[in-house]
């Protein structure tokens, strides 16, 4: 063993090892010669062992990265001539027409594409893209078009996992053991549970970051002033906060009007500034002790800021394979008193992909408590959202492990209790689904998975061998979700595109048949894409007629049982309706069970078309909107390729344009459908604010009866009219979204047609090598296993 390993293992946290990589006498060329197999052997363990292979992954990559550079590449891989050997483009006038004259390619736009990582390549790939832009500064139709294109290149693409579950499911312990973090989050039933929103993902820095979003100073203010205004039983977790926040000894000392004075808040000035405060640390341990005092309430903390947090945003070193473009959301309860967190609540459960419901595995009513947080949420994640997946997560499976047992008695004993528990599971998930309600509306069968895990088993390095924990099940969920291949196959694809129209741009030949059978085709494609859209539109009309009927018949009985008390709890249910009628209509108890009238209002509107917007706006991928209708869109350029040789390459590039105006266009639908579906509720909120701005200054004896009586009578009054507005609104949207869909794919598309078939420019570079390169790239990319 030579110094090189020592210093390495040392560098890597793994000094511990250091005395075996010796005894097997692992040099400096021993260690890149390592096969999984003997690092297996000479690193047993799960944890240390998954380190070694990812610094290991990246110390290979800079050593290849490195012999890369210094090797001149020869004969036909990717041959460098005089002409090839020059970036920007002539400027002395038509006679120099295919000469570069500039400085010289970036080394790595000149590589062998030998069989090194997708990572590597696709450095390449972006520094020639870099390389290339500088060549188009002549300030053409043609070239402000490509440069606008090669800026648009990198699209950041991130799927959100919203994780819910009652206090004590066992949450924390559960992404700790997913992402390989034993300390990150805290748990345990004797430290309080997390009280904010917190994301965890990926980040390139080696550090462990956090970043914390607080409220507003005047959503603090108006919090207490309602507090101060309507407090009872159903304020205890104010009173909780002001304790965290200010002490035992605030009462008489604090309120509204100098909540917000400067010495409260010494340490944490960006609260006041409204600016987001970041922290660092080198280990998980030690973000997670910084965070403390911003995510949780915790008797060992003695100076508490949780209650004034938005959310926390945990950046962790890219140890895994999983997280870059996956961000997991521990999402507290149904949703927030506080207007802020309330609306950030929302819109985090609207655009999780996938949502983890986590129950724990010994509690008689974990199935009905998993349902009921579905059943809550299921219209911001259907069709108000956008979620394909729905896991069942069954916790803490393995309490009945014991130290004494063998890794044997344990995957055995483990075997059976989880068949056992996803059986059981399953059979409430089908029951539920067969009865009339929320989530039936918005989700098939086939969206549901359950999963028996057993987070303390895995984190347990005396059973590391125990694979029955499906832990490892979910990590290869998240593997998948986070599709970097895809990223690099849109990004190298879409890059070979606009090489190809430079390239192609560079030919003088006519362009006029094929440029007439393109137009042709879009025509008669964009006709094809309206019929669906039309189809969708008179369907949402129908059901929305029939209910408004319903919403003026049934409305009475609903809004009665909401705004008037059970008998013997009128006493207490006047305070919760001044709550209801301050905050527009919605409230949130200590028990964080969500009321909405509003939603009330609206049921009737939503289940006349949830089944239709179902069916419309997909939220499975693999099923595209309006019956698939924009994904089998084509200009059919590969018929035209074959037909059009000589244009080969701006019918390559105007398949790139296709396929990325469609990419945009879907998630622009996926937008925009929760705005439409979400209209019918907010509409309804906006024309009851007026008799809850009337309602809530209603004091003194019989308060409580005025404000009822304020609010049938407005409903009653506005019934004609406000059900109709609240249908008119999301049949305006549908029209304008049909609309939008159907300029800019057409604007889009003939732009593209017209400056790649209507423009030769002979000042635009020659890129046949740089094309040569990305184009052997991007067959390797298709050609690989997981494409």
């Amino acid at each position: 063993m030579d110094d090189f390993v020592c210093d390495i293992l040392k560098e890597w946290g793994l000094s511990k090892y250091i005395e075996k990589f010796k005894d097997h006498e692992v040099d400096k060329e021993g260690l890149y010669c390592l096969t999984d197999k003997l690092i297996d052997e000479l690193i047993p363990k799960v944890g240390p062992k998954g380190k070694f292979i990812k610094k290991f992954e990246l110390l290979k990559k800079q050593q290849d990265s490195a012999t890369n550079q210094e090797t001149v590449p020869s004969g036909q891989e990717y041959e460098e001539t005089e002409e090839s050997a020059q970036v920007f483009p002539s400027t002395s006038g038509a006679n120099d027409t295919g000469k570069r004259k500039g400085k010289q390619l970036s080394q790595a736009s000149k590589r062998r594409c030998t069989p090194d990582s997708e990572e590597s390549k696709l450095s390449d790939v972006k520094k020639i893209m870099n390389d290339v832009q500088p060549m188009l500064l002549d300030n053409t139709d043609i070239s402000d078009f490509l440069m606008r294109k090669i800026s648009d290149l990198t699209t950041e693409k991130r799927e959100l996992v919203g994780v819910f579950g009652k206090t004590g499911a066992g949450k924390s312990t559960l992404i700790n053991a997913i992402i390989g973090e034993k300390n990150l989050l805290p748990t345990g039933r004797r430290d309080a549970c997390t009280t904010v929103m917190i994301k965890v993902e990926a980040s390139d820095s080696p550090k462990y970051e956090a970043y914390i979003e607080f409220i507003t100073p005047k959503e603090w203010e108006d919090e207490l002033w309602s507090f101060e205004r309507f407090q009872d039983d159903e304020f205890e977790d104010t009173e909780e906060k002001l304790t965290a926040l200010y002490g035992q000894d605030w009462k008489g000392k604090i309120n509204h009007t100098n909540c917000n004075d400067n010495k409260h808040f010494k340490e944490i000035p960006h609260f006041l500034k409204s600016d987001t405060m970041s922290l660092t640390s080198d280990s998980a341990e030690g973000i997670s002790a910084e965070i403390a005092k911003y995510t949780r309430n915790s008797r060992a903390v003695k100076k508490q800021y949780w209650p004034l947090v938005k959310c926390v945003t945990l950046k962790l070193p890219d140890r895994n394979d999983f997280l870059q473009h996956v961000t997991i959301v521990d999402l507290p309860g149904n949703g927030d008193r506080n207007r802020s967190r309330d609306k950030m609540w929302k819109e985090l459960v609207g655009k999780c992909s996938t949502v983890w419901i986590v129950s724990e595995a010994n509690r008689s009513a974990a199935e009905r408590e998993a349902w009921e947080i579905l059943e809550n949420s299921c219209c911001l994640m259907g069709n108000g959202g956008e979620c394909q997946q729905i896991h069942f997560i069954c916790t803490k499976c393995d309490d009945f492990v014991e130290p004494a047992m063998s890794a044997e008695e344990v995957r055995n004993t483990l075997l059976q209790e989880n068949q056992t528990n996803k059986e059981s599971i399953e059979s409430e998930i089908l029951k539920s689904l067969q009865k009339e309600g929320n989530v039936k509306n918005h989700f098939n069968k086939d969206c549901f998975k359950v999963f028996t895990v057993c987070a303390r088993t895995f984190l347990n390095e005396t059973y590391e061998k125990v694979e029955d924990t499906e832990i490892p099940a979910l990590q290869e969920f998240l593997k998948n979700l986070d599709d970097r291949h895809s990223e690099t196959l849109n990004y190298v694809s879409r890059a070979h595109g606009i090489l190809s129209l430079i390239q192609g741009a560079r030919n003088r030949k006519s362009k006029k048949d094929v440029y007439k059978d393109l137009e042709e085709t879009l025509s008669s494609e964009l006709g094809r894409v309206r019929i669906p859209m039309k189809e969708a539109y008179a369907a949402f009309e129908t059901g929305l007629v029939e209910g408004v009927k319903k919403s003026c018949i049934s409305w009475r009985k609903s809004v009665t049982e909401a705004i008037c008390p059970k008998p013997g709890k009128g006493r207490g249910f006047h305070k919760t309706l001044k709550c209801v009628v301050n905050n527009s209509g919605a409230f949130t108890s200590k028990k964080k069970v969500a009321k909405n009238l509003n939603v009330i209002l609206s049921s009737w509107l939503t289940d006349s078309i949830d089944e239709k917007f179902k069916e419309t706006f997909p939220n499975e991928r693999k099923s595209g909107p309006f019956k698939n209708a924009l994904n089998v869109f084509t200009l059919g350029t590969e018929k035209l390729i074959q037909k059009y040789k000589d244009d080969e390459l701006q019918l390559i590039f105007l398949k790139t344009e296709e396929e990325k105006v469609k990419h945009k266009l879907n998630k622009t639908i996926r937008d925009r459908k929760k705005t439409i579906y979400n209209s019918l509720t907010d509409k309804i909120e906006k024309n009851m604010q007026t008799c809850y701005d009337a309602a809530k200054e209603e004091e003194g004896e019989g308060s409580m009866i005025r404000m009822q009586d304020i609010i049938l009578d407005h409903i009653k009054d506005n019934e004609d009219t406000m059900f109709e507005e609240a249908k008119s609104e999301m049949l305006e949207q549908l029209v304008k979204l049909k609309n939008d869909i159907l300029v800019e794919l057409e604007e889009t598309l003939r732009e593209s047609m017209e400056l790649a078939l209507e423009t030769d420019s002979d000042s635009l570079p020659d890129v046949s090598s740089e094309l040569d390169f990305v184009k052997k790239f991007l067959s390797e990319l298709k050609g690989s296993p997981s494409e």
